[in-house]
């Protein structure tokens, strides 16, 4: 694999783990301490972090550094996503709603 193909999976997974934790770039950005224009540049796969950065944007994202690289994070069928999101937003709205029926119920 080579130094382009790292960045474009590197930037594909933070972009994705950016999204399921509905942090916007600013957010991020703010978290690991670089500006939204590398963050869009590293997400593009156009710009590489150091190390440092990396651990950083792991921390804000809750995850191990060797998960930004892992090349199957991204689900490549759109469906697969789509089922990814689908779970994760019936499970907010499922707590969310059970939060309700307990404080108004009790």
């Amino acid at each position: 694999m080579d130094g382009q193909a790292v960045k474009a999976i590197l930037g594909k997974n933070i972009k994705f783990l950016r999204s399921r934790r509905v942090f916007t770039q600013a957010v991020l950005a703010e978290k690991a301490g670089i500006s939204v224009i590398f963050l869009s540049s590293i997400e593009r796969g156009s710009k590489y972090p150091k190390s440092d950065v990396l651990a950083r944007l792991a921390k804000a994202l809750k995850v191990e550094v060797f998960e930004l690289f892992k090349g199957d994070l991204v689900p490549s069928d759109s469906k697969k996503l789509i089922s990814c999101l689908s779970k994760d937003i019936t499970a907010k709205v499922n707590a969310a709603l059970e939060d309700i029926f307990k404080q108004y119920l009790s």
